[in-house]
């Protein structure tokens, strides 16, 4: 909270960066209602992958992975889990549930916090509960060696930091200390500096960064997936995150660098906005862009059945139809033909 502290009595100056984005921020949440007053069917395929992607990439950031082919069964089935990572993927969606279903009207307060730990946790034992013992965030090397890269707020005071850090929260936002984009991403900094859980840390902060957007009026994260834009740009969070975290203990930090960090994000989240429902004239444009994303996201080479995992609601004579136009303008290649095709990308990131 010592960030949130910095903001006590407002701003002398803001960054240009920074400046820049609040107003194209402004300008975008102005046009978010006409947006949103578009068809309703394209609207409905960007809210169920947007949740898909949401919950595939914010456990992915924190290594955590689960078979593509199953995702729809995952996110959207009431099935048996087959293990772990499953779990915590349908857990997040859950969580995600709750927040779209509820938006401003769910408050930010210690009990939201953790159940929103509780719920994209799962059975574990600890979730919903603040850590019982100190856990410093640890750098870990290829060759085996780690060191400590953050000293986190001991166990014994994280309670008390948590109350104080809501606390803040609701005086920044009631006395208007500075543009309320820049509490939130204040407030997102310290949560992560205190660091109050054993683990899910990451992907709770991800959790109430949506849900404070809706406190302000923002509902973007909503259609477009704002943990996939920041599973995209994971290095400049890692980095913006370490730039800004050192000597936070003393309060003698610098917090613009994740300030503007989280801006962007934002930003981009609304250009893709505008982008696919702002000038896409069809509905049926929506799901071929949806397949068209998923292969550029892949990786490594892949078949149908792994794009129907992705896509779960668009049907595989689309896929193969999306699949035949990629390969005439040279974007993809055929590997292996027949029943269980292989393809690839081709050029940056192909294998």
């Amino acid at each position: 909270m010592t960030t949130l502290k910095q903001l006590v009595g407002g701003l002398e100056t803001i960054p240009a960066a920074v400046s820049w984005y609040l107003a194209d921020l402004g300008e975008a949440k102005g046009k978010q209602e006409l947006f949103t007053r578009q068809s309703p069917q394209r609207l409905k395929v960007l809210r169920e992958h947007a949740l898909i992607e949401s919950a595939v990439s914010s456990n992915r950031i924190e290594g955590v992975e689960v078979d593509m082919k199953r995702i729809g069964t995952i996110v959207f089935g009431k099935s048996h889990l087959r293990d772990r990572s499953e779990e915590e993927v349908r857990g997040y969606r859950e969580a995600l549930n709750l927040i779209h279903e509820k938006g401003s009207s769910l408050p930010i307060t210690e009990e939201t916090i953790l159940e929103l730990h509780r719920l994209a946790r799962g059975e574990t034992w600890d979730a919903g509960k603040y850590k019982e013992n100190d856990s410093d965030t640890i750098e870990r090397h290829p060759d085996g060696t780690s060191r400590i890269r953050f000293r986190t707020v001991s166990a014994k005071k994280t309670p008390a930091f948590m109350k104080e850090l809501v606390e803040l929260w609701n005086a920044c936002t009631e006395e208007r200390w500075v543009h309320p984009i820049i509490a939130l991403a204040a407030f997102n900094l310290d949560f992560l500096s205190i660091h109050p859980f054993r683990d899910g840390n990451g992907r709770v902060s991800r959790l109430l960064l949506l849900l404070m957007c809706y406190h302000l009026g923002i509902e973007v994260g909503r259609y477009i997936s704002i943990e996939r834009l920041i599973e995209q740009n994971k290095e400049r969070y890692y980095e913006t995150l370490a730039l800004s975290s050192q000597r936070w203990h003393e309060g003698d930090h610098d917090p613009w660098h994740y300030i503007s960090y989280l801006c962007f994000i934002l930003n981009e989240a609304y250009k893709e906005f505008s982008d696919r429902v702002g000038f896409v004239k069809s509905p049926k444009g929506e799901k071929t862009a949806m397949v068209v994303r998923a292969i550029e996201m892949r990786r490594e080479s892949f078949r149908i059945a792994d794009l129907q995992g992705e896509c779960p609601n668009v049907s595989v004579d689309l896929i193969r139809r999306v699949l035949k136009d990629l390969q005439a303008e040279g974007r993809i290649e055929c590997l292996v033909r027949g029943q269980r095709a292989v393809w690839r990308k081709i050029g940056k990131g192909s294998k």
